[in-house]
């Protein structure tokens, strides 16, 4: 089964691999792959102990695997007490922080009407919102159902729309080109999800590679390369331009490097310092203190931390304009690569390819955020989108049970909308 390029794709890899030819795996192999959290409950004996019940001869045979977010995966598996869920979720550092094999669970089921999937959206976070809006021909967002859709949500990894929406200008401006290097130097890497942080010091990648990698596997790095190479107010300014109404909370726009450090590291002092600051002074604080926190002194948080004051924000309404903007844009010759970097991955929506040919995907998660967002064109050229954002400032939301409802909330509002 193809395994995606994610942290949690990797280390899925890595342990359908370690256990192909032995049931149990070597210590220092295990502490090398699982986070000191994991092993505090699960030490590499008692692991191995689990694993000699369940891995059979020849390994696990995967028969389905399905990403959760870059950091969360599922896959089916074959074990000698038959098929089970293993649920795999890496931490910040790209670390294995949960290993769970449970039993298969039944798909649930698309809803059959709104409210439906309005009670079933609100189960899933108490702070719940989203948007099915059909795309005009001139690429004005007309709401097909709503809730509580102009009101900003914390994004999570969302926001990077915005960020290919300024390379997307950019390059339409003749500033930039999609084959231009981009250096990849120690202080633009940042903390999974991701690969690029793992590149050579100042070696190199096109700015192409990068929003392919920036939307497909949500790399951070690639977010940042980006960010930088465009500048900050660059993708300031493209918020506007792509019809964002809450552009101003966004300002300074953070990259992602500076959120890991604002609240990881010494936190919360440098949290503290940075918001009590006046809105001139936290562009020069980000670039100058901020900026010269190393990665090495940040600690995973997996808890919700800031989730009102500091994240990335848009409303379903803002991300329905985005989609429909990077959709006018992707019409131009010079932009064309818009569609292949958003069509990379479906985000697991599954929707049938005959009746649905272009779907594009971003989502974003942290420790008590998880929004969606989709733009999908019907084979009669229509286009829709279905942005779902749930947010849960008190405590983490459970991924792997909440992703696959929302797909099916997903996969649903599509179906509606295109019968309406």
């Amino acid at each position: 089964m193809a395994i995606p390029a994610s942290p949690a794709g990797e280390q899925l890899d890595w342990f359908l691999t370690a256990t192909a030819t032995s049931s149990t795996i070597d210590p220092k192999v295990v502490e090398a792959h699982f986070a000191p959290s994991f092993l505090a409950q699960a030490p590499p004996e008692k692991l191995n102990g689990i694993l000699k019940a369940l891995v059979p001869k020849g390994g696990f045979r995967t028969t389905a695997v399905e990403p959760v977010s870059p950091t969360q995966i599922v896959a089916l598996v074959a074990t000698n007490q038959g098929p089970l869920r293993l649920l795999l979720a890496t931490g910040p550092d790209g670390l294995i922080e949960g290993l769970v094999f449970k039993p298969p669970a039944a798909p649930a089921a698309a809803p059959s009407s709104w409210s439906e999937l309005d009670q079933r959206l609100k189960k899933v976070a108490p702070v719940a919102s989203m948007l099915t809006a059909k795309i005009s021909s001139n690429g004005q967002c007309q709401p097909v159902h709503a809730l509580d859709s102009a009101s900003a949500r914390p994004l999570g990894s969302l926001f990077k729309l915005y960020v290919l929406g300024a390379v997307a200008d950019q390059v339409a401006a003749g500033a930039l080109k999609w084959d231009d290097p981009l250096r990849i130097t120690p202080d633009l890497k940042s903390l999974p999800s991701g690969e690029l942080q793992n590149r050579p010091d100042n070696s190199s990648v096109t700015v192409r590679e990068a929003a392919l990698k920036m939307i497909s596997i949500s790399d951070n790095t690639a977010a940042d390369l980006l960010a930088h190479q465009v500048g900050r107010g660059k993708v300031e300014a493209a918020q506007a331009a792509l019809g964002s109404l809450h552009a101003d909370a966004n300002t300074p726009f953070l990259r992602t490097r500076e959120l890991f450090v604002l609240k990881g590291s010494s936190y919360p002092t440098l949290r503290d310092a940075y918001l009590k600051m006046p809105a001139p002074a936290r562009e020069p604080y980000l670039d100058s203190a901020i900026g010269r926190v190393p990665l090495s002194k940040v600690t995973p948080w997996s808890t919700p931390r800031d989730l009102t004051t500091l994240e990335w924000f848009a409303s379903p309404d803002d991300i329905c304009r985005a989609y429909a903007g990077l959709e006018q844009r992707a019409k131009t010759p010079a932009l064309k690569p818009i569609a292949t970097v958003l069509s990379a991955n479906d985000g697991g929506l599954g929707l049938d390819s005959a009746s649905w040919p272009s779907v594009w995907f971003k989502g974003g998660s942290e420790p008590g955020v998880l929004t969606l967002g989709w733009r999908a064109q019907a084979k009669d050229g229509t286009s829709y989108v279905t942005v779902l954002m749930t947010s849960n400032p008190k405590a983490p939301i459970d991924e792997s049970t909440a992703a696959p409802e929302l797909l099916a909330l997903a996969k649903g509002a599509f179906t509606m909308a295109r019968g309406s």
